[in-house]
């Protein structure tokens, strides 16, 4: 069967997106069948943390193996040209799959290391310029008191490197705060981003809060003052149409594991004239031009960006996700979400004692739910619901400080996926619900 049989046919244009086959589709994922706690059917409600794989991407990361695995960009033998090609095939069905241009594409080992690579230009640079000035593009350079802007909301793969670039360099970090509702206080984003402000780097859909941000409007900003402008893509890429270069970003990070891909892989995108204007990141084999005992040159991005031997196995099953999301359709895809994440937040807010962390309704806002149930730590929550087959998220999430803005210690979040239905969401309120009255809640 073709995977254009995932997708059940609306009945005429004007009634909305296609409708996923949920049914359909889990029968391409070998782990849904499986069992858990005391042989009970498990219940996947954590793909905001890492998304299950279908037999699709596992079959095309096995056949490389099986077929043509060797070094890329070295070797003369067919099996070098053929994992080659492999891996340059692979860049471009997923720059594809986000509106870009494959030499804009940027392979790393994960979302965490993209948002590194950009936070290291700014470092590197600036480092570089004390000695050799002239060598470095001075966009990347930062001085005490120039300004680093992000959210409040943000993973610590978006807080942390920026704290550390703060550090060596003296610059000043500030944050768009977030209002009670769990969006971004908006009213300031002028004076937080001014002549001072060299970057700015912004999540686009929060994993903790499900919150999407306008950041065409902040990349907007941050281009009126000159700065670079930065998107987490790790949580929106997955779940909605999106082209890349309407972002009206520089840079845009996102992970594979996320989007049906393998672990082990992330991408950076970026206008190209921008990464060429970028030091490295990482240096070594693959990644230069010439190579000289007191100095070397290097490649054009994004090769200049892949040191070492990069994961070619990992970009291959990467591809085949792409491929697979893209059969779907990704406004199939965001329209299913929707329907799933309206249907949990009814659910959940009808419920006693339990307080969602983030927008309570369903506009501008993604799958993922963070909530909070009185009289019950998150974990109590999460270990109840793993005894009954049920696997969510529970703790900061990586985003401690959003936690402290909302007064709580970690929630407990589920996110849905195109392998999810209503059926599995009842699973889980009912069992919160039965932890209530085991705990007399």
């Amino acid at each position: 069967m073709t995977q254009t049989s995932l997708v059940a046919p609306q009945r005429s244009e004007s009634s909305g997106p296609r409708t996923l086959d949920v049914e359909r589709i889990r029968r391409d994922f070998p782990i849904l069948g499986r069992t858990v706690r005391d042989e009970r059917p498990l219940v996947y409600l954590d793909s905001a943390a890492t998304s299950q794989k279908p037999v699709q991407v596992l079959e095309a990361e096995a056949e490389y193996y099986r077929s043509c695995n060797a070094a890329v960009h070295r070797g003369a033998h067919q099996l070098a040209e053929e994992a080659t090609d492999a891996y340059e095939d692979a860049r471009r069905a997923i720059a594809g799959f986000v509106g870009a241009s494959a030499d804009d594409v940027v392979f790393t080992k994960n979302a965490t290391e993209s948002l590194n690579l950009a936070a290291y230009a700014f470092s590197n640079a600036t480092a570089k310029a004390a000695h050799a000035p002239d060598t470095v593009d001075p966009r990347f350079v930062l001085r005490p008191g120039d300004s680093i802007v992000i959210t409040q909301m943000e993973h610590h793969a978006n807080l942390v490197p920026w704290q550390e670039v703060c550090a060596k360099t003296g610059a000043v970090l500030r944050w768009i705060g977030v209002d009670d509702d769990g969006r971004l206080e908006l009213d300031e984003l002028d004076t937080l981003i001014d002549s001072t402000t060299r970057v700015v780097s912004v999540v686009h859909q929060s994993n903790i809060l499900g919150t999407i941000n306008p950041v065409e409007a902040i990349m907007r900003r941050a281009h009126e003052v000159g700065a670079i402008g930065i998107v987490d893509g790790c949580q929106s890429i997955p779940h909605m149409p999106i082209d890349v270069t309407s972002l009206g970003a520089d840079l845009v990070a996102w992970s594979g594991h996320k989007m049906l891909g393998p672990t082990g892989i992330g991408m950076l995108w970026g206008r190209h004239e921008v990464l060429d204007a970028m030091p490295p990141f990482l240096t070594g084999g693959s990644m230069i031009e010439t190579v000289f005992m007191d100095h070397s040159t290097y490649a054009e991005a994004p090769k200049r960006f892949e040191a070492g031997t990069p994961m070619v196995a990992q970009a291959v099953g990467t591809a085949a996700a792409a491929r697979y999301l893209e059969a779907l359709g990704m406004d199939a895809v965001e329209a299913h979400e929707h329907r799933l994440t309206g249907y949990a937040l009814e659910r959940l807010d009808d419920m006693r004692g339990v307080r969602i962390i983030g927008p309570r309704d369903n506009m501008h806002r993604g799958s993922a739910i963070s909530f909070v149930v009185e009289g019950l730590h998150p974990h109590d929550v999460g270990q109840f619901l793993d005894d009954r087959g049920v696997a969510v998220r529970v703790g900061h999430h990586c985003a401690w400080p959003t936690c402290r803005r909302f007064g709580v210690p970690a929630t407990t979040r589920l996110s849905t996926y195109i392998y999810n239905d209503t059926a599995d969401i009842d699973v889980a309120i009912e069992g919160i619900r039965a932890a209530q009255e085991f705990f007399g809640v």
